[in-house]
């Protein structure tokens, strides 16, 4: 498994590669958003740690350049504790972020499951497709999901959560359990991640946010798949 840290702090950078190392992990290291860009464009990684704040090009307007080709699991370093940052790398395609300083086992835990989950994809039969209302096709195998015959470009969180959610139709999900069965790790204090991938996801497959058919709220309870 090969990992991208894109951190412009030396003793972070060094600390993180020398623990993913320790893992087993192969790491490739940058300390500026130029070539930390390039690197993840230009390399067949499994996962990027992105800093937020980069010399030459920040970590938000990496995301968006890589989310428009690539749908690799991006966990967003940031020092910063201002909410307006955790939610702007979620809503432009972040699979988590976590905050500076953070627990060394906690990061080790996210970076696990979401290597953990791209093998999972990757071995998964694609003829295994599942029909929803004669409107919503979800196939396994590409992870894909066909909403009244287009394609919708979905992120692989986006993905995993409205599988999930439509395996259990009808029952209620908590933040807490979808971030432990989707996300892979338990909680750590802060689901708000849950709560902007759901809405992601209405705005892509919803023809009125206000008024979901499929992705609905329970209000004090959490999550579920109308069906």
């Amino acid at each position: 498994m090969k990992i991208i840290i894109v951190e412009d702090e030396k003793a972070i950078a060094d600390i993180l590669e020398f623990n993913l190392k320790k893992e087993g992990f192969e790491v490739l290291k940058y300390n500026d958003g130029k070539s930390g860009l390039e690197a993840i464009l230009n390399n067949q990684a499994d996962l990027v740690l992105l800093d937020v704040m980069l010399p030459y090009i920040d970590g938000f307007e990496i995301l968006k350049n890589v989310r428009s080709v690539s749908q690799i699991p991006i966990i967003m370093l940031t020092a910063r504790e201002e909410e307006i940052d955790k939610i702007l790398g979620l809503e432009n395609g972040a699979d988590d972020y976590i905050t500076k300083p953070f627990s060394m086992k906690e990061l080790i835990a996210r970076v696990r499951a979401n290597t953990r989950r791209k093998v999972i994809q990757s071995v998964a039969i694609s003829s295994n497709i599942k029909i929803i209302n004669q409107e919503i096709a979800i196939d396994n195998g590409k992870s894909e999901v066909v909403y009244k015959g287009t394609t919708i470009e979905l992120t692989s969180r986006e993905f995993e959560i409205i599988k999930f959610l439509s395996d259990s139709p009808n029952e209620i999900f908590s933040r807490e359990q979808l971030m432990k069965e989707v996300w892979g790790y338990e909680y750590f204090g802060d689901v708000r991640a849950v709560d902007v991938a759901i809405l992601r996801l209405r705005q892509k497959l919803e023809e009125d946010t206000s008024k979901p058919k499929y992705i609905m709220t329970k209000r004090g309870q959490g999550y579920y798949f109308k069906n």
